[in-house]
C-alpha cells in the first residue's frame, strides 16, 4: 500500500490508521462522520474527521485517481475555485481500487439542497452565474472540465451570491490554450447535463412551474458567451477616449473580481485612427476586494463578501470623520470597524446558531436586514437593533443543514447505500 499525501497535514499521522485494505463502503470507524447534506455520486465517498478537520474519501479507479490528485494541485496553484486535495492511497489490495482525498469545503452546499432550501431571490440566476463563472475560469487557464454540471459543483453564499467550486475532474484536459470547438464542446455538456438535472428537480417539484428548463439551459450558454466576451474581446479605440476606456474596463473585470495582467494596444491604420485593445486577464481566485479586505483586517472572506465588508468600512470611516470633524486614516477606521462593529456583532450570535452560516455571510445579512426594516420604519433603525431583530427572527429559521459547516457521526455499523443510489459529493 502507498500514500502520497502533498503537503503533509497534521491530520495525515491519523489518517493513516483508517483500514485502508477494506472496501471503503464496508468500513466501521469511529472517526466516520454524515454530512447533513450530500450530493448524488457514481463512486462510493464517505467523511472522516480527523485532527479538528473532515475530510472527503472518494473510492476510484487508480488511474483516474491520479489524474484527478493532479489536476486539483494544478486548480490550486492557479488560484481557481475547486476542493483542496489532501492525497492519494493506491495499492491497497487485490481488487481494491484507490481513493482520493480532499479536504471537506466548509460552509458549502449541493444544488439539491440550495432549491430544497431556497434562501433570497433569483437562486436559478444566481446558480447559472456561479457555475458560469468557474467554466470560464477554468476555460482561460486551459482547463477543459468535460463534465461541467451541477453536481460536480459545490456552492457556497457569497454576500447574497453564490461561488462555484469544482469538485470532480476524473474527464478534464489541461492544455496551454483551448481552441473554440473545445470550448463550444464544454459549454454544451454543461447544457446537457444541466438541463437533466433541472429536469429532475422540476420532477421532484423544487422549481417553480412557470421556470422552462429548456430556456435555462439556453440562458446558461448566453450568460457564458456575454462573461467570456467581456474578459476577451478586443476593441478600436480612438487616442482620445483611451485613458478613460482602459480604465473603464480594468474596473468592470474587477467589479466581476478577475484582475488585468497585461495591457496591450496595437496601432490599426493609420497615425490617430484608434488603437486595438487586448487585455490579458490574469487567471485567478477572485481577490481584488478580498485581498485588500485581508489586508485592511485580516478577514479572509469570499470576494463578494470582502466588497460588502470593505463598503460598510468606508461608511464607518466618513461616520467617524463627521462625528470627529477631522480625517480618520483607512487603517484605523478599519481596525475600529473590525472591534467596535464586526467583532460586537460576531459576540452576539447564539452559541447553538453558530455555524447556520460563516460570519461574513450573517454580517452581509444583517446589512440587509437594517435597510429593509429600516424601508419599513421610514428611517434608519441601525445596526444594532437591526442585528438583535435579525438574530432573533431570521438566522433561527435558516436550515441548521443547508450548508455543510457541522457534521454529525456516522453509524459505525451499518455501511452506506450502495454508489448507484448513495448520496454523496462526487
Amino acid at each position: 500500500m502507498r500514500f502520497l499525501f502533498s503537503p503533509p497535514a497534521e491530520a495525515t499521522a491519523g489518517l493513516l490508521t483508517l483500514p485502508w485494505r477494506e472496501h471503503l463502503a464496508d468500513w466501521v470507524d469511529d472517526r466516520l462522520v454524515e454530512v447533513p447534506q450530500r450530493g448524488l455520486s457514481r463512486h462510493v465517498v464517505r467523511f472522516v474527521s480527523e485532527a479538528g478537520e473532515v475530510f472527503a474519501l472518494k473510492e476510484i479507479h487508480e488511474r483516474l485517481a491520479r489524474r484527478e490528485y493532479q489536476f486539483l494541485r494544478q486548480l490550486e496553484k492557479l488560484g481557481i475555485p475547486a476542493v483542496d486535495v489532501l492525497g492519494v492511497v493506491v495499492d491497497r489490495g487485490p481488487d481494491l481500487d484507490a481513493i482520493l482525498v480532499t479536504r471537506f469545503l466548509d460552509y458549502s452546499t449541493p444544488y439539491r439542497a440550495l432549491f430544497a432550501n431556497p434562501r433570497g431571490q433569483h437562486l436559478t440566476g444566481r446558480l447559472l452565474d456561479a457555475q458560469v463563472e468557474l467554466l470560464v475560469r477554468l476555460h482561460l487557464a486551459g482547463f477543459m472540465w468535460g463534465d461541467c454540471s451541477l453536481s460536480n459543483t459545490l456552492f457556497r453564499m457569497d454576500a447574497g451570491a453564490l461561488s462555484a467550486y469544482l469538485v470532480d475532474a476524473e474527464t478534464a484536459e489541461m492544455h496551454s490554450s483551448l481552441s473554440e470547438g473545445q470550448r463550444q464542446y464544454d459549454v454544451l455538456m454543461a447544457q446537457e447535463r444541466v438541463g437533466g438535472e433541472l429536469l429532475d428537480l422540476q420532477a421532484g417539484g423544487f422549481l417553480r412551474e412557470d421556470l422552462d428548463a429548456a430556456d435555462t439551459v439556453d440562458d446558461l450558454g448566453r450568460r457564458y458567451e456575454a462573461l467570456w466576451a467581456e474578459l476577451t474581446s478586443e476593441e478600436v479605440l480612438l487616442p482620445e477616449e483611451q485613458r478613460y476606456r482602459i480604465g473603464e474596463r480594468v474596473r468592470r473585470l474587477n467589479e466581476l473580481g478577475f484582475d488585468v495582467d497585461e495591457i496591450e494596444l496595437v496601432d490599426v491604420g493609420e497615425v490617430g485612427e484608434g488603437s486595438r485593445l487586448r487585455l490579458t486577464t490574469r487567471v485567478a481566485e477572485p481577490g481584488h476586494h478580498r485581498r485588500l479586505l485581508f489586508a485592511r483586517t485580516g478577514l479572509d472572506v469570499q470576494e463578494k463578501q470582502a466588497r460588502r465588508l470593505l463598503a460598510d468600512i468606508a461608511s464607518y470611516r466618513s461616520y467617524l470623520e463627521q462625528t470627529a470633524r477631522r480625517p480618520v486614516p483607512e487603517a484605523v477606521a478599519a481596525n475600529r470597524w473590525l472591534e467596535e462593529i464586526y467583532g460586537s456583532l460576531m459576540d452576539a450570535i447564539p452559541a447553538h446558531l453558530r455555524g447556520r452560516l460563516d460570519d461574513a455571510e450573517i454580517f452581509h445579512e444583517i446589512l440587509e436586514h437594517r435597510w429593509f426594516l429600516s424601508e419599513a420604519a421610514g428611517k434608519d433603525i441601525g445596526t444594532t437593533a437591526a442585528a438583535s431583530d435579525y438574530l432573533a427572527r431570521v438566522l433561527p429559521e435558516v436550515p441548521g443543514d443547508l450548508v455543510a459547516g457541522a457534521v454529525r457521526p456516522a453509524d459505525a455499523v451499518r455501511p452506506p447505500e450502495s454508489p448507484s443510489r448513495a448520496e454523496s459529493p462526487p
